[in-house]
């Protein structure tokens, strides 16, 4: 079988931790070279993983054998590499977010579109078995109308000194721009509707780094549906469950776990077949509650988010799915919430 050779700019972190374990079960994939700084950094992954190693972009991205990289740098390295990428005529994955701004994400989407590559973006949580599970039943009509989306995403990120992610002019913000966004983008998909408005507060509570640890967001969505966001620095993680919770006219959708890295969780649903007239009592006694458990195959995200790119390069097919436009969209979300943090008011996009 024929097979994308992939190239990875940034190959510590989240690469080596998730996506190239992922790449390295893929059936349209195959990883041949990793960049990473320093030196030692890309010996050691090169040769964890049996590959070619290279110090800079710019020679990794000047072997003719690389289909195709995946870029995980800082924030604030993506718009150069991602350029660099579309110039060079290699198709890429992107971690997200795709920049630190909308007007940067625009200047990538324009480059791509320019170069004629393919592009995504790693927003690998669409392709967790249990939400498109969720999504199948949403786009059946089982929920009804979506109505109320809430997703929720924290970690524990004390002070770490030299860390870009608690840089603003690395990171573009801090638990917002870098966990709150898989939220949006997942609502926004989930919902089936773009966010057109959001009123947000982002401050640092517990912290000293000077980007937000604390994130809280109300979305609109074009649709009419609404949407609630929580994604903080500075709760343990033993203490959260990743909740997320979709409710429609007819019923409920809800998981524990399900957001984050590890593809785990656990999802149910309380879908009606007919809804009542008005209960005066509103007796809510769990065992009314007309639960089902949602089953979903198990599978690696970033395994799947590889594997769509690639099988899109191979047989030359437009992505449809974490494209860049949709990245942008997220984007100007971002700067909207951040807008609306700084001001105190409500901002429509």
């Amino acid at each position: 079988m024929e097979k994308v050779r992939w190239g990875v700019i940034g190959a510590g972190g989240i690469a080596d931790r998730r996506t190239i374990p992922g790449m390295l079960k893929s059936r349209f994939a195959e990883l041949v070279a990793v960049m990473s700084w320093p030196k030692e950094d890309a010996d050691r992954v090169a040769q964890k993983y049996g590959v070619k190693a290279y110090y800079t972009v710019e020679e990794l991205l000047a072997d003719p054998k690389i289909d195709a990289v995946y870029i995980a740098t800082p924030v604030y390295l993506h718009k150069t590499h991602a350029v660099a990428a579309a110039e060079a005529g290699k198709h890429f994955l992107l971690e997200k977010p795709l920049a630190r701004t909308a007007a940067e994400a625009e200047e990538i989407v324009q480059a791509v579109r320019k170069a004629g590559v393919k592009a995504t973006e790693g927003y690998m949580m669409k392709f967790h078995p249990l939400h498109k599970r969720a999504k199948e039943l949403i786009e059946e009509g089982k929920l009804g109308k979506p109505v109320l989306g809430r997703a929720q995403l924290t970690t524990w990120y004390p002070d770490i000194p030299g860390a870009w992610r608690q840089d603003p002019e690395k990171g573009g913000g801090g638990a917002l721009i870098d966990m709150a966004t898989h939220c949006y983008d997942l609502l926004s998909w989930l919902m089936g509707s773009k966010i057109v408005q959001v009123y947000a507060i982002a401050n640092t509570q517990t912290f000293q780094y000077p980007v937000d640890d604390s994130s809280t967001t109300l979305l609109l969505f074009e649709n009419g549906a609404h949407g609630v966001v929580d994604s903080f620095f500075n709760i343990p993680d033993a203490a959260v469950k990743n909740r997320l919770e979709v409710y429609g006219d007819r019923g409920s959708i809800m998981s524990e776990g399900s957001i984050g890295q590890s593809g785990a969780g656990e999802m149910v649903a309380c879908l009606m077949k007919e809804v009542g007239g008005y209960d005066a009592l509103q007796e809510r006694r769990p065992e009314d509650f007309p639960a089902e458990k949602i089953e979903a195959e198990p599978a690696d995200m970033y395994t799947l988010e590889v594997d769509y790119l690639s099988e899109c390069i191979l047989e030359d097919k437009k992505p449809e799915i974490n494209t860049l436009e949709s990245g942008l969209e997220i984007m100007r979300v971002v700067d909207a919430a951040y807008e609306s943090a700084r001001t105190g008011r409500a901002v429509k996009l």
